[in-house]
């Protein structure tokens, strides 16, 4: 190297990459037309009129009900409604229990203590940062009303392990979908492992509409639950009536409006047929880039379990031996690889029981306990959790979707991070590195095609 490339970018140095990398998100032309067909339709929501056409809203619910095999499908406003709803449909309410694992986005406890249930952090396995089986078998109570699996990052939890747990103990399991669209365990689509599945279609997702979200079931009971949730009590009319309505009353439960807009849908209606190829790129660029880091000294690629068959890759997650480069913080090798590659690398959610957006103290439907407060987040003990945060990176999917040039430029910083450690001792980390932010794919050079 020379002596201006030795010097790392984020001290000033010259950056790995210089060039922009692969749109997220995308649309194609095909996009604009279906966004184009809503906005004169006259029809903008499920709520309104029937017309000659379905509403995209049930287009997009057949069509993903269609990809995993299942019969049914409710879309949601966004990832957090498709959660709750299938909590309230599962009679989750004040006093109930769900597990929920201590690593994951704050919507997954949020959603259980916004009905006044008690979420129950549950610790992670070290190999794939999903729950642990053990641990969530512990935790379980009396009052344990559902077990919330989420599929993390880029790897698929033990389903065989939690359909067992599930059936002998009786309790529900939810399975967030969030990270995973796609993916399967032993030849079959997660989410179809336990009572519901749940996605969210968030822009940083893999499939994605800015905002929106869905749940799949198999069970017809809890498909109209879902319905009635989702839409003021409401569900689809058993008979479309020319300039009738889309849904009619049904009143078997106290609902909200969780509705998708048809301008959503209309995008992951389209959006929902190119998913399998986009995945298949991310797949193999992923193999790749695993193969190569598994070169480089010091660092490992998340573990994939043999049984879980193909992953989506939402995030691409790294391990740093910190110990053995001295006391850097991961937050510090975060910044430094977002600098040398202009791509927005973080390190992974806080665990919830420090996470400063998971407030469930704070929450008016909290139930109320004599005693210390079920709702306190600080007395899940999260070992695992706590230092995988420490030690792991997460590098966003866009970056898999070029090709072997990107992947060599992963690499090559990497490399160069760790070979120049001792520069980062003290390099400062802008407070935007915070990995309690939302989820973000945006960066500085993050314009235009590689």
């Amino acid at each position: 190297m020379t002596a201006s490339s030795s010097l790392l970018a984020i001290l000033g140095g010259i950056p790995v990459r210089s060039l922009s990398w692969p749109n997220w998100p995308r649309a194609e032309q095909s996009t604009e037309e279906a966004l184009l067909k809503v906005l004169r339709s006259q029809r903008w929501t499920i709520s309104g009129p029937c017309l000659e056409d379905l509403p995209f809203e049930r287009q997009f619910a057949e069509s993903f009900a269609a990809f995993h095999e299942v019969p049914y499908c409710v879309p949601t406003a966004n990832g957090s409604s498709a959660l709750t709803i299938a909590l309230e449909a599962l009679g989750i309410g004040p006093g109930r229990e769900v597990l929920v694992p201590g690593l994951t986005w704050v919507a997954c406890g949020s959603s259980v203590a916004r009905l006044g249930g008690i979420p129950i952090l549950v610790d992670v396995d070290p190999d794939t940062l999903c729950m642990s089986v053990n641990a969530a078998r512990n935790a379980i109570t009396r009052a344990t009303a559902a077990i919330m699996l989420v599929h993390l990052y880029c790897t698929v939890a033990d389903l065989a392990s939690f359909q067992e747990l599930s059936s002998t103990t009786g309790i529900p399991l939810i399975e967030d979908c969030s990270h995973a669209h796609g993916a399967s365990w032993q030849g079959r689509k997660v989410g179809t492992f336990g009572a519901a599945g749940v996605f969210s279609m968030q822009q940083s997702k893999v499939l994605a509409s800015g905002e929106g979200g869905a749940v799949i079931t198999k069970d017809a009971n809890l498909y109209s639950l879902l319905q009635q949730f989702r839409a003021d009590g409401r569900r689809y009319v058993a008979r479309r009536i020319p300039r009738g309505l889309e849904l009619e009353p049904a009143g078997d439960v106290q609902g909200h409006n969780h509705c998708l807009s048809e301008f959503h849908a209309a995008i992951l209606h389209d959006r929902l047929r190119f998913l399998d190829e986009e995945n298949a790129i991310r797949t193999e660029n992923a193999s790749h880039l695993t193969s190569r880091l598994r070169e480089i000294s010091g660092v490992r690629p998340l573990h994939k379990p043999e049984a879980a068959g193909r992953p989506t890759f939402y995030r691409y997650c790294l391990e740093f031996q910190l110990e053995r480069f001295g006391c850097v913080p991961i937050e510090t090798v975060a910044a430094a690889l977002t600098a040398e590659l202009g791509l927005t690398i973080q390190p992974l959610y806080d665990p919830l029981n420090q996470n400063q957006l998971f407030n469930p103290m704070r929450s008016p439907r909290r139930h109320q306990a004599t005693g210390p407060s079920p709702f306190e987040p600080s007395r899940f003990h999260l070992p695992t959790a706590v230092a995988a945060r420490r030690r792991y990176i997460a590098i966003p999917h866009n970056a898999l979707l070029g090709g072997l040039a990107e992947i060599e430029d992963i690499v090559r910083a990497v490399e160069k991070v760790m070979h120049y450690w001792h520069q980062l001792e003290n390099a400062s980390v802008p407070s935007e590195a915070n990995s309690c932010l939302e989820d973000n794919l945006s960066s500085p050079r993050e314009v235009g095609s590689a």
